[in-house]
């Protein structure tokens, strides 16, 4: 069986450590995750994260994260328009844009393909393919929120990233699996990062 392909862009806003913590979830299933970084998302996650701004897969080496045997980290330059990510004959099982800033959300929506993630993106709506934003700004203007019903009308999904509280979370850590727990269920990914609602706590 060939493994799942995933696509996980992180973009300039707020909130890079949803995607550092979705990569390393991925990385316990047989799959091979595509990361996609832009500029501004690289400058944020060195700001707000103990990530250096090298290759991702150093980053995940050097924090000794266990994964699967079978899973892959193939980081990928947003400008190189000549990647398989680019095109449609490219086949996929989701991607996910965590976080995803206004100025992404703005390109999705109106189908500008300035870059590697919007174009990828772009890809998805086209194609027919599971496309999730998790969009970071508070408050919402009038435009971010037609944005996120454009961008919902083509068919992807907005998930923002607004933790649960009935699992009783005690650290970051099980705030950010609340809302990649979410993540990983609209990817069709069989997890036991959080209890489910009615379920017993999992340890």
């Amino acid at each position: 069986m060939n493994p799942k392909k995933f696509i996980v862009a992180i973009t300039g806003a707020s909130g890079g450590i949803y995607g550092l913590r979705l990569i390393s979830a991925l990385m316990a299933f047989p799959a091979d995750v595509f990361v996609l970084i832009s500029s501004s998302g690289r400058a944020v996650l060195t700001h707000e994260t103990d990530f250096s701004g090298g290759q991702i897969t150093e980053y995940f080496e050097k924090k000794s994260i266990a994964s699967h045997e079978g899973a892959r980290i193939l980081e990928i330059d947003v400008a190189d328009f000549f990647a398989p990510l680019a095109s449609g004959s490219f086949r996929h099982d989701g991607m996910v844009v965590a976080p995803c800033s206004m100025n992404t959300l703005a390109a999705i929506a109106c189908g500008r393909t300035d870059n590697l993630i919007h174009r990828a993106a772009d890809v998805c709506l086209k194609e027919k393919r599971t496309l999730i934003l998790l969009p970071r700004e508070s408050p919402l203007s009038l435009i971010h929120l037609k944005n996120m019903v454009r961008a919902a009308e083509a068919g992807a999904v907005i998930l923002p990233p607004s933790p649960g509280f009935y699992t009783h979370p005690a650290t970051i850590a099980d705030l950010l699996d609340s809302v990649v727990a979410r993540v990983l269920d609209h990817l069709d990914l069989d997890h036991e990062l959080i209890a489910r609602w009615g379920g017993k706590t999992t340890c």
